[in-house]
C-alpha cells in the first residue's frame, strides 16, 4: 500500500464479514433463505464487445484475432492500469482475496483479486478454490485481477469501444475490469487465461462443460449452450458433481477449474433443480433478482431487471460432490443441443470425427419470441460450446479433443462414447412439434451411462450421418428417429437439408485448417 494514501486493504475476509459490510454499505439485502442479494447496475451480463487482449510479442502470433479476441495496444492497457491504481488508492477500503484456479495442483494458478465492493469479493470466495491458512501464509500470486466498476475508460484515449472494459495482459499476467460491476467478467477472465495457457503450454484440453461421476467411478462430461439443459442434466442425485461449468482434461484426470457454481436462476424451481434451490442459503450471492412485494422472498419468475438472474455459491453448498473436484478420464461425453427445428434425434452416437465436427460447430437454436426480432427458430453456433472465451484458434481445441478421445479412458474397455442429445423439439419445429420430454432425456442419458446402449442396433441418419439407437430402455421406440415423428416426412427431409446447409455454411470459417477427416463428418446435402 502506498504510504501517502489511507486506503485500507481488507484481505481474505470471511463470507460473513463481507456480507455484513455489504449490508452496512446498503449495497445488498439478505433474502428469506439467508442469501445476499445485490444488483450489478447497468451491466447484468458480460459485454463481449468490450473484452480485449493485449497484442504483444507473447500473443500476436498465437491468439485467434477477430471479433471475439480484439487486440488492444500495451500502452492503452498501461494507461488504464495506472488509472485503476490511482482510483484504488483514493478509496477508503478495498477488498483483496487470494485464491486458486485448477483443482489439479500440476496446473494450479495462484490469483490475487482486488475488488471495489465487498460483494464482488464474496463472489471470488465462492467461485475460486479457497487456499488453506498454511497456503495463504506463503501465497505468491501468478496472476492479479483488478475489478473496479468506478473506473471508466475514455474511448478516444484508451482504445476501447466505450466506457466499460475487460482487458487481459498475458505478458504482465494481469486482468483489469472497469465500468461494469457484473461479477461474471472476473470468472470468465480467468477462464480465458486458462484457455490460452493449458492447451498451448501443457496440452491440457480446457472445456466449457459440466462434469460428474457415477457410483462406479465413471466420469461424464456435459457440453451445452444456455437453454440446452446442461445444469439440469448434470445435477444428478445419483452422481457426484465435479463442477458445473469449467474443466480441464489432462493425461490422468478431469478436474474443475473452480471452487463454486454460478447458476442461472430465472424460473428456478425446487422440483426441476433441487440441488441449486437448496444451495441458495447464507453465503450464496444472488444477482439482479426481485423480491415479492413486501417480502424478502425471491420471485424467480421475475425478469424485469434481466433474464440473466444469477446465483454464485461455493461448491460445498451442494451435498453430493466429488472430493477435491477431480475425477478419472471420461467414459461418456454428451453434447447438448436444443434443436428448435425438430431435425436432430433425441439421442445419437458420434464417431471421433463427428465429435470434432460438432464440437467445432457448438450448435443450438434460439426460439421465436426469446429475443426481439426472432420470429422463427434461429440456428446458433458457438465454437467448442464456448466461443467468447477461446483465445486460440478453434482447431487447437478440436484437435486436442480428438486426440484425447482416441487415447481412450482408463475405465472399462478403454473406449469413450460421444453422444449428441437433442433436448429441443420433435414431431415438427417449434410452434408445430413438441419438446422432448425431460423424463425421456434423463432415461436416454441413464441408458448411455450404464451401458444399455452399447449393444443395441443403430441406424444412420441420411443427412447428418448420426447413429440413432433403434431401442432405448424406458423410451418409446417411436420417438428415437425424428423423421418418424413428423406427420409429413417430406417436410422433415426439406427442413433437415436446410439445417444441414446452415451447418455447412457455418463451418466454412474452419475449412482451411480442418483435417480431411473432420470435413468428411459434415452433413450431406
Amino acid at each position: 500500500m502506498n504510504a501517502l494514501t489511507t486506503t485500507k486493504e481488507s484481505k481474505n475476509l470471511t463470507p460473513a464479514a463481507l456480507i455484513e459490510k455489504t449490508i452496512v454499505l446498503r449495497q445488498g439485502q439478505l433474502s428469506s433463505t439467508g442469501a445476499l442479494m445485490v444488483k450489478t447496475g447497468k451491466f447484468t451480463g458480460r459485454s463481449p464487445k468490450d473484452r480485449f487482449i493485449v497484442e504483444d510479442e507473447k500473443t500476436k502470433d498465437l491468439v485467434d484475432w477477430g471479433g471475439i479476441n480484439q487486440p488492444i495496444a500495451p500502452e492503452h492497457f498501461d494507461a488504464l492500469y495506472q488509472k485503476i491504481l490511482a482510483y484504488k488508492n483514493e478509496q477508503e477500503e478495498i477488498f483483496v482475496r487470494d485464491a486458486f484456479a485448477c483443482a489439479n495442483p500440476n496446473y494450479r494458478l495462484s490469483i490475487r483479486v482486488h475488488t471495489e465492493f465487498p460483494w464482488q469479493n464474496l463472489f471470488v470466495y465462492n467461485m475460486f478454490i479457497r487456499p488453506t491458512q498454511k497456503e495463504l501464509n506463503n501465497f505468491s500470486p501468478d496472476w492479479e485481477v483488478f475489478a473496479f466498476p468506478g473506473v471508466e475508460a475514455d474511448p478516444n484515449i484508451h482504445g476501447t469501444r466505450q466506457e466499460n472494459f475487460a482487458i487481459i495482459n498475458f505478458t504482465r499476467k494481469k486482468i483489469i475490469i472497469g465500468g461494469t460491476a457484473y461479477t461474471g467478467e472476473i470468472k470468465k477472465g480467468i477462464f480465458s487465461v486458462l484457455n490460452f495457457l493449458l492447451p498451448h503450454e501443457h496440452k491440457v484440453l480446457s472445456m466449457h462443460c459440466s462434469a460428474n461421476v457415477g457410483t462406479q467411478g465413471d466420469t461424464a462430461l456435459f457440453f451445452g449452450l444456455s437453454g440446452t439443459g446442461k445444469t439440469t442434466l448434470s445435477n444428478d442425485p445419483e452422481r457426484r458433481l465435479i463442477g458445473d461449468d469449467e474443466h480441464g482434461w489432462s493425461k490422468g484426470s478431469i478436474f474443475n477449474f473452480e471452487g463454486g457454481c454460478y447458476a442461472k436462476t430465472i424460473d428456478l424451481s425446487p422440483t426441476k433443480e433441487p440441488q441449486i434451490w437448496d444451495a441458495i442459503k447464507f453465503g450464496a450471492l444472488l444477482e439482479n433478482v426481485i423480491f415479492k412485494d413486501g417480502t424478502n422472498t425471491v420471485d424467480y419468475t421475475d425478469s424485469s431487471i434481466t433474464e440473466n438472474t444469477r446465483v454464485s455459491y461455493p461448491i460445498y453448498h451442494i451435498p453430493n460432490i466429488m472430493y477435491h473436484s477431480k475425477g478419472d478420464l471420461p467414459q461418456n461425453i454428451f453434447f447438448l443441443t436444443c434443436d428448435a427445428f425438430g431435425v436432430l434425434p433425441p439421442i445419437s452416437k458420434l464417431t471421433v470425427e463427428q465429435a470434432m465436427y460438432h464440437f467445432l460447430c457448438g450448435y443450438t437454436a434460439k426460439i421465436a419470441g426469446t429475443e426481439e426480432g426472432v420470429t422463427e427458430p434461429e440456428a446458433t453456433f458457438s465454437t467448442c460450446f464456448g466461443a467468447p472465451f477461446l483465445p486460440l484458434h478453434p482447431i487447437v481445441y478440436a484437435d486436442l479433443l480428438g486426440e484425447k478421445i482416441r487415447q481412450g479412458s482408463h475405465a472399462g474397455d478403454g473406449h469413450i462414447n460421444v453422444w449428441l442429445i437433442n433436448t429441443g423439439w420433435t414431431g415438427g419445429a417449434y410452434g408445430d412439434g413438441s419438446r422432448v420430454e425431460l423424463s425421456f432425456t434423463r432415461a436416454m442419458i441413464k441408458a448411455a451411462l450404464n451401458g444399455a446402449l452399447d449393444h443395441v442396433e443403430y441406424q444412420e441418419h441420411p443427412v447428418f450421418g448420426l447413429h440413432i439407437p433403434k431401442t432405448c430402455p424406458d423410451v418409446p421406440n417411436a420417438i428415437l428417429n425424428p423423421r418418424d415423428t413428423w406427420r409429413n416426412e417430406e417436410k422433415y427431409d426439406e427442413v433437415a437439408k436446410d439445417l444441414a446447409k446452415r451447418f455447412i455454411k457455418n463451418f466454412e470459417k474452419y475449412a482451411d485448417q480442418a483435417s480431411a477427416e473432420i470435413k468428411a463428418a459434415a452433413p450431406k446435402v
